[in-house]
């Protein structure tokens, strides 16, 4: 396509090319300039000054044509504004040929924009785009982050801390490797940590750490960059430290630089759930030291029974007494008041124990068969300590397992609930002696474990709680009694 430079729309023979491509005569056009001298118009400027150069085969003349021109140079000329495509479509169907009514039929071709275009142009201007100003180049705030750009910064927070190689030290010994980053990065996440253990980005003496993976000491341990959080202190109310520490003073048995054993409380949880704000393990942070570490439970008892309880006060302490208390190394002795008199004085009491839902949404144990789903192993001994008329018993039980509820469960099982029970004491008809309180009438009364650090025999014995005191002292049983529950063999 070429342009015509400096020429005037009219032919060589003074004629103006029509849209059918005659050329129209020159006494046409005088005619024409006659009557709008006769009108009192005045004469249309000649097509060379009025509009750029056009396309060859374009029409010269049409109201319609010189109007589109005009408004497509009048656009050319103002900024675009930041218009929808709906709208530029109906700018554009407004500003071609057939939108003015004194045009006539609208030409074949529709109309071009002029060749000249204002520098900052990039597109026509029948072709609408969003206006870009310098100030949005030049300012990078106003430039939208990319995902790429994200993953960079967060790239380069977790970058912070760097490849780390940590040594187990002798009291991080047979801990998990989970449990030794939650020891070592208190700040850092849980899921965090189990997703570079799972990735298989932590390295133990050079080699992929499993999940399960106990540590030894003196193992080095390669710790990938981590992305470390602030740690948030537990608000807690002023003073509360303080009553909270005096009291696991008052109730505790035994405590050294390792272990300490506490008398439980009848009624009391020893961790959260649902609706328990006051338990154990919160009760433990007014014992937290300067390191963020405080002491850890080991094992655990029911909320309504009473005595001795274990707490482990440093990694090396929890550690071993855990391992204690999964080979069964711990011996533990409870009491409890039963109903009725078991015909056989001592006993061994094995099944399988399964959880089973209530409908209120409490859990209970359940006597199961070896096989089904869910179903343990629980072993208890026993032995019949003293009587009353052969309605109550005391019986002394050694658990040789752990299973919840065990001992529950199992004297249910043999026919003899446990007095104050409210799962498992099932018997129609049974009224509870007068000066005796419905509350569950079971102690853990004795514990011996070897301690983590010298191996010597921690032996401590618990009390009787209010409660059960009340109940021996008006059946006349006698605490100082033999109790032949040791000599029961240990597993």
């Amino acid at each position: 396509m070429t342009e015509t430079k400096g020429r005037s729309p009219r032919g060589r023979s003074g004629g103006a090319r029509t849209k059918g491509g005659d050329r129209m005569k020159s006494g046409d056009l005088r005619s024409r300039s006659a009557s709008a001298a006769k009108t009192g118009t005045a004469p249309r400027p000649s097509a060379a000054k009025a509009r750029p150069a056009r396309h060859e085969g374009e029409s010269a003349f049409g109201r319609g044509y010189d109007d589109g021109l005009e408004s497509a140079q009048r656009r050319a000329e103002r900024p675009t504004p930041s218009r929808s495509p709906a709208t530029a479509r109906t700018e554009r169907a407004s500003d071609s040929p057939r939108g003015d009514s004194g045009a006539g039929k609208a030409p074949s071709r529709r109309a071009k924009p002029p060749l000249t275009k204002p520098p900052s142009a990039k597109s026509s201007p029948a072709k609408s785009s969003p206006a870009k100003s310098p100030s949005a180049k030049s300012s990078p705030a106003a430039a939208p982050v990319s995902q790429k750009q994200k993953q960079k910064a967060a790239a380069t927070e977790t970058l912070a801390t760097g490849v780390q190689t940590l040594v187990v030290t002798p009291d991080e010994a047979d801990m998990r490797v989970d449990r030794f980053l939650v020891a070592r990065f208190p700040q850092l996440a849980f899921t965090h940590i189990q997703r570079i253990v799972r990735k298989g980005e932590l390295r133990i003496d050079g080699k992929r750490a499993k999940p399960n993976e106990r540590l030894a000491s003196g193992q080095s341990v390669r710790i990938p960059p981590l992305k470390l959080e602030e740690r948030r202190a537990p608000v807690r109310a002023a003073g509360r430290d303080q009553e909270d520490a005096e009291f696991l003073k008052s109730i505790t048995l035994y405590e050294d630089s390792d272990v300490m054993v506490l008398n439980k409380p009848m009624g009391l949880a020893v961790q959260g759930g649902s609706g328990t704000t006051r338990h154990v393990d919160g009760l433990l942070e007014a014992l937290r030291d300067a390191d963020g570490q405080k002491p850890r439970l080991v094992h655990r008892l029911d909320k309504d029974t009473a005595g001795c309880l274990v707490i482990a006060k440093t990694r090396l302490a929890a550690a071993t007494l855990a391992k204690t208390f999964r080979s069964r190394s711990a011996r533990k002795i409870y009491w409890a008041l039963v109903a009725g008199v078991p015909r056989v004085k001592q006993g061994r009491i094995s099944t399988y124990l399964a959880k089973e839902e209530a409908l209120d949404g409490d859990a209970r144990m359940r006597v199961a068969r070896h096989g089904d789903d869910g179903a343990s192993h629980a072993v208890t001994y026993y032995a019949l300590v003293d009587t009353m008329a052969q309605k109550l018993a005391w019986l002394s039980l050694k658990p040789v397992t752990g299973r919840t509820h065990q001992l529950r469960a199992h004297t249910a099982h043999i026919g003899h609930p446990i007095v104050g029970d409210p799962k498992y004491f099932d018997i129609e008809n049974w009224e509870l002696p007068g000066g005796i309180q419905k509350k569950l009438h079971l102690l853990a009364r004795r514990i011996v474990i070897p301690h983590p650090r010298t191996g010597k025999p921690i032996d401590v014995t618990a009390p009787l709680p209010p409660h059960m005191q009340q109940t021996w002292n008006l059946l006349g049983f006698d605490t100082s009694l033999y109790d032949p529950i040791v000599e029961a063999p240990e597993e």
